[in-house]
């Protein structure tokens, strides 16, 4: 199965990907929610002040759903949330727990959005604080031993707020390829490369590299909340499952989404991400997995 839903929106997302325009059109603000997502082309659209790009499917190694969840949301006149969650735990576990982390922010942040507040600002990270420990609280409740990583992005404007939990990824990178942010994945690999002990090129082939010490579906769960960033014309933000981090290190990521198209940057990016895990090719890694991309460029 294959679930795309809008969410506030003028026209829901195909799963299948919408045809890439050049040509001058009405801006429209768009969104989705994904989860057992089995894409074949990349979508591209208007979202917030610029421009997403999303692309989401199962790994090339399993007949088994795709246990990524991910959501776009509109928060308002140049505002939104992006937001990737990993399952962990086999499917059908997996997949639930990603599903209901971005059910329950989802929640949250709609209620604050309906409010008459009007969810901005401080007021709308709250609600995805609580979100998150909703979250956590949920899936504990599954008893099954599933868990879920978060990476999520709440932007206004120009203004970018990460957070995250677990190992998946958030990687912001000017035009010239200036990495501009890059969070720290919660697992003792992760680590070792922040303070110096291990290359990145070591860490990617590193047998515990999926050991994770911080997950959704923990009594210990935190939330990293990194400060407001903001964001210049033409950076990109990129969101991702460790389906891309497994197989193409930072830098490599960076070179292929810094410029161009976005739409063609990200499926240029998820093709070679495809390429390795299907090829056995020297000391280029190959680790087939679940993989959820979203990019987004302010314009």
């Amino acid at each position: 199965m294959s679930t795309v839903e809008a969410l506030q929106l003028e026209m829901p997302l195909p799963v299948a990907g919408v045809p890439l325009s050049t040509g001058r059109r009405k801006r429209r603000t768009l969104g989705a929610v994904l989860a057992e997502a089995q894409m074949t082309e990349v979508a591209a659209f208007d979202f917030a002040d610029g421009t997403a790009a999303v692309f989401s499917t199962r790994s090339p190694s399993k007949e088994t759903p795709n246990e990524d969840s991910a959501a776009l949301w509109p928060t308002g006149p140049g505002g939104g949330i992006l937001a990737i969650a990993d399952g962990l735990g086999g499917h059908a576990g997996g997949e639930r727990a990603s599903r209901l982390a971005i059910e329950s922010v989802q929640k949250h942040v709609q209620e604050e959005l309906t409010s008459p507040a009007n969810g901005q600002g401080e007021s709308l990270r709250g609600a995805i604080l609580n979100g998150i420990e909703a979250a956590n609280a949920s899936v504990r409740e599954l008893g099954c031993g599933a868990a879920t990583t978060l990476a999520l992005v709440e932007i206004q404007g120009r203004t970018i707020r990460p957070y995250h939990v677990g190992d998946s990824v958030i990687l912001l990178t000017g035009q010239r390829g200036k990495l501009k942010l890059q969070t720290i994945p919660h697992s003792p690999i992760g680590y070792a490369v922040e303070a110096g002990l291990m290359k990145e090129e070591e860490a990617i082939h590193h047998e515990e590299r999926h050991v994770i010490s911080n997950v959704i579906g923990s009594e210990q769960m935190r939330i990293e909340i990194g400060p407001p960033i903001e964001m210049a014309l033409r950076d990109t933000l990129l969101l991702a499952s460790d389906g891309l981090l497994d197989n193409l290190l930072p830098a490599e990521i960076v070179e292929i989404v810094r410029s161009g198209p976005l739409g063609l940057a990200v499926g240029a990016l998820v093709a070679e991400a495809h390429r390795r895990m299907t090829s056995q090719n020297g000391s280029a890694p190959s680790k087939p997995d679940d993989l959820t991309v979203i990019a987004y460029r302010p314009c």
